[in-house]
Formats: C-alpha cells, structure tokens, sequence
C-alpha cells in the first residue's frame, strides 16, 4: 500500500510503500498526533519518522491486492 505524508514548511510529500494494513497505519498515526512521532517501515525495511508537529496530512492508499492468472 501507499501511503503519502504532506510535511509543513516542505514543498515535496513523502511517498512510502509499506505492508502494512490501513488500520495499523490509521492507528500509527492517531497515536502520532496524540503526541510523539510517525514511526512507519517500508517495504524494503526503511524507517521513516516524522514528527507529529510536522505532519501536515496523511494519505493512506489502497491496499494492494495480488492478481491471479494472466489477465489485466
């Protein structure tokens, strides 16, 4: 899933590919903004932190699901 992060005073967004699910995200970031820092892992085991006084929006994508057989 994508997940895109707006930081203030920061003309470019972060753009993290993860595995986790839009709850686990949905909840990181609750607790972000209840007080302390974004703490997100990509999919290639990066750690983005973020704090909550920086972040701007959240958008959470949609989970990606794998397709079966040969067609689009």
């Amino acid at each position: 899933m994508e997940i895109r992060i707006g930081v203030q005073n920061i003309s470019r967004e972060l753009a993290i590919d993860t595995e986790m699910t839009a709850d686990a995200v949905a909840a990181a970031v609750a607790a972000a903004v209840a007080g302390g820092t974004l703490d997100l892992t990509d999919a290639k085991g990066r750690r983005v932190v973020v704090p909550s006084a920086a972040i701007g929006y959240v958008d959470i994508g949609e989970e990606t699901k794998r397709r079966v057989g040969f067609g689009a």
